[in-house]
């Protein structure tokens, strides 16, 4: 039985059994050869430059819990509307479970226009609009006749629910304020002690959340980090901070 605090998902690591190339991706990620983590609160946060792996672990977490590579739910995502399938990293690493949930979900901001046509397409389908109509969940209209941050945030708020979440990037779909809503819906679903979220982000305003898990992969391996020692927080705070500052500073380097 799962034990109160403890999350779903207890660790990710490289497994030894499977060897690939260490000059060619996935294995030539620096991460990826002492891949060895754990999990031990509600949240956890990705964090580090473009181009650092984030999003490709993400990927094979979301493999590894048996959802959508693109995005999307164990049973909500038609494969042909995603952009790609498979992750080339899941087959080289190995989860390990506390108890697998029986709800996932793997939201991706991009993923929201594959998901608005999927919609319209079960509601052009006579046999799946037998079963009810496909809108009903998500303001009962296609979600293309909304702003992007709408669209997005009527995904979250069907499926953010107890079970596991991961998000790659979900700012990129919503300002300030809608952020700062979402992190209240998620401290709501974390204090329930049946919800972990594992969440690649370059918002400050994320990494904000009270004792969240901070996991830098900038530098070539995954370190724990803090807030003030993120590039995301030092970079947002000197820009508010002082903005005449800051643009003389980048100007002089022109």
């Amino acid at each position: 039985m799962r034990r109160p605090g403890i999350p779903w998902l207890a660790g990710l690591y490289r497994r030894d059994d499977v060897e690939a190339d260490a000059d060619r991706f996935p294995a030539s990620l620096p991460f990826v050869r002492d891949l060895d983590l754990r999990f031990e609160r509600p949240v956890t946060f990705f964090v580090g430059e473009n181009g650092s792996g984030k999003s490709t672990l993400l990927e094979a977490l979301a493999q590894l819990a048996d959802l959508p590579v693109a995005g999307g739910g164990r049973n909500e995502l038609a494969d042909r509307h995603a952009p790609h399938r498979e992750s080339p990293l899941a087959p080289l690493l190995r989860a390990s479970w506390v108890a697998k949930p029986r709800e996932a979900y793997f939201f991706r901001a991009e993923n929201q226009a594959h998901f608005a046509t999927l919609l319209e397409d079960r509601d052009a389908d006579p046999d799946f609009r037998a079963w009810g109509d496909p809108y009903e969940r998500y303001g009962g209209s296609t979600l293309h006749g909304r702003s992007h941050g709408e669209a997005f945030l009527a995904m979250f708020g069907t499926w953010l629910n107890p079970g596991l979440v991961l998000m790659d990037e979900p700012e990129a779909a919503l300002s300030p304020q809608r952020q700062l809503a979402l992190l209240l819906q998620m401290a709501r679903l974390a204090k329930g002690g049946r919800a972990q979220f594992v969440i690649a982000t370059h918002s400050p305003l994320f990494l904000t959340f009270p004792d969240a898990a901070l996991l830098s992969f900038d530098g070539g391996r995954i370190q724990p980090t803090t807030l003030r020692d993120t590039s995301h927080w030092q970079i947002t705070k000197g820009m508010l901070d002082n903005p005449e500052r800051t643009w003389r500073h980048l100007l002089a380097e022109e």
